[in-house]
């Protein structure tokens, strides 16, 4: 019995249609990549200044004063200061008044919805922060006593 030879391969129809559905297949994928990895790097970010903020609550509470620090020069209460999972530039950390008795670290947040602070906005959170962008959402933590 002789083969047809017309029946050997795949038509340019099923080729064009194969490749297309995997291209939107593998955007679909990238697409719900990216928004995981966004609410990866931002529940990094809010674990990391609650860390910075429970180690200066416990420095308080041992030396009944509040750490006067800037970013990055935490060796006396943190091993390693942490940095932005994404551009590793170190969180902010400020005294906003005048006396240092007070302290707010924060950081930038990709989601506005995991923010709980606006750039230059003190009505949303005691931690003031100039930018040049003041629609940048951020997660602060501040001193409790």
């Amino acid at each position: 019995m002789k083969k047809n030879k017309k029946n050997k391969g795949f038509t340019l129809f099923e080729l064009l249609v194969s490749i297309s559905i995997i291209g939107i297949l593998t955007a679909l994928a990238s697409v719900a990549f990216s928004g995981a990895q966004k609410k990866a790097r931002d529940a990094r970010r809010l674990q990391d200044v609650k860390a910075v903020q429970t180690a200066a609550e416990q420095w308080y509470s041992q030396n009944n004063y509040i750490y006067q620090a800037s970013a990055g020069t935490w060796g006396t209460i943190l091993a390693v200061y942490p940095v932005d999972p994404k551009t590793g530039v170190a969180y902010r950390y400020t005294h906003p008044d005048a006396t240092n008795n007070t302290y707010c670290v924060c950081a930038e947040v990709e989601n506005p919805a995991n923010g709980n602070s606006v750039a230059g906005n003190s009505a949303t959170n005691d931690c003031i922060i100039t930018t040049p962008s003041a629609s940048t959402n951020y997660f602060c933590a501040k001193n409790q006593q």
